[in-house]
């Protein structure tokens, strides 16, 4: 018994983060699917879109992502953008209240209530066919806007979901860090299999006809609406040209905050998007077991292996097997102390980034069984001058 649970705990991590992969790229190949959007329609063509943008106390940044979004390159007759500010708590509705565009439209809320009722409110009062959503601390690329929007001449398709590159905040260089990349990668592949999971929230795009209002205190917002698109049984497609970039986290206690915020939100997710882990739903339900689901319970497992390990120590396979999760964890933690150069640097800040990940996902079910974690979100500030996280430690939102 002892022994199974150590290969089935082990088994598991190992199918959802390689096996799970190979599986997808081969599905991929044989699928032989272009990873191309539909050509540009003419301007007339393109449907009406609403860019909703949520900020909260985001006064150092607002006339900027303001300006990025007038920069965009669509038709102005056919875009409007709204600001929904959460609180005023700062001066970031005055500030977008100075700028002089019939474009931009202000909705000032006075009393803080979280993300989702401002998406819920500003989607509400949205004129555009096609619902767009951005943060305010991304800067879209001016073709973004026009790539999310090609996809939906086909009505069959509900969502894209566009990429998003982080950035170095001294620099502004891209920083994508190694298992950033691979998270990137498996996002493109799922969405050629049509088994995309969740959305982005610094980029993506929805049919205004499917939008229902999420709960007022949604944890992750963006994850939830992006699965809500399949459960309608319509189309979320990846377009990895549509380019948003944002910096990356300052320090490595906001990212570790920011990792457990998402673990509390994946595990609110689930409990409302179970009906998509039925067979019925396909590669959907595929994809979300292998990535999501297997990822999420992922410190349980970790916790019974090296447990189970522990009472197997008597058996020289077990006791080689325990020295070599030991290695693991000690390398991680050099990862964490210790500043290797180069490419050793990288590989052993990946094994820190693994343990301190699903650390954060431990402490994200804590908080969301105990209902800590509220729908509520901190700004994080960018300009922290405290140890910076490495771009290799990054992971997606």
């Amino acid at each position: 018994m002892v022994q199974a649970l150590f290969w089935v705990s082990i088994g598991l991590i190992v199918y959802s983060y390689a096996i799970y992969p190979l599986f997808l790229f081969a599905m991929v190949r044989l699928q032989r699917k272009s990873d191309s959007v539909a050509s540009a329609p003419s301007p007339h063509e393109l449907p009406k879109i609403s860019l909703i943008i949520a900020a909260y106390c985001e006064e150092d940044v607002i006339l900027q992502r303001v300006h990025n979004a007038l920069m965009l390159d669509y038709p102005a007759d056919r875009i409007e953008v709204l600001i929904g500010v959460d609180g005023n708590l700062d001066a970031t509705g005055e500030l977008v209240d100075s700028v002089e565009d019939d474009r931009i439209k202000l909705h000032q809320f006075p009393i803080r209530r979280g993300k989702a009722s401002v998406l819920n409110d500003c989607a509400k009062i949205a004129t555009g066919d096609i619902l767009m959503f951005s943060d305010a601390n991304t800067f879209w690329d001016a073709d973004a806007a026009k790539r999310l929007a090609m996809p939906f001449v086909d009505e069959s398709v509900g969502g894209v979901v566009g990429r998003l590159i982080l950035t170095d905040a001294a620099t502004g260089k891209n920083c994508d860090g190694l298992y950033w990349k691979y998270e990137n990668v498996l996002k493109e592949w799922e969405g050629q299999i049509g088994a995309l999971l969740g959305a982005n929230g610094a980029i993506y795009a929805m049919r205004k006809s499917l939008w229902n209002p999420i709960p007022a205190h949604t944890i992750v917002d963006d994850f939830l609406i992006g699965m809500r698109i399949h459960r309608q049984r319509k189309q979320l497609l990846y377009d990895k040209q549509a380019i948003a970039r944002e910096e990356t986290a300052p320090t490595i206690h906001d990212e570790f905050r920011r990792r457990a915020r998402i673990g509390a939100g994946g595990f609110q997710s689930l409990f409302w998007m179970s009906k998509l882990l039925s067979p019925t739903y396909g590669k959907v339900s595929w994809a979300f077991w292998s990535h999501k689901v297997l990822r999420w319970i992922g410190p349980l497992l970790m916790v019974i292996a090296f447990g189970a390990n522990l009472v197997l120590a008597d058996q020289p396979l077990y006791l080689n097997l325990l020295i070599a999760q030991g290695l693991f964890y000690a390398i991680a933690l050099c990862g964490a102390l210790l500043p290797f150069p180069g490419a050793v640097g990288k590989l052993v800040r990946v094994f820190w980034m693994f343990v301190n990940m699903n650390a954060a996902l431990a402490v994200g079910f804590f908080r969301w069984l105990s209902h800590a974690q509220s729908g509520t979100w901190s700004r994080t500030n960018r300009s922290a001058s405290e140890l910076r996280v490495d771009p290799a430690e990054a992971v997606l939102k």
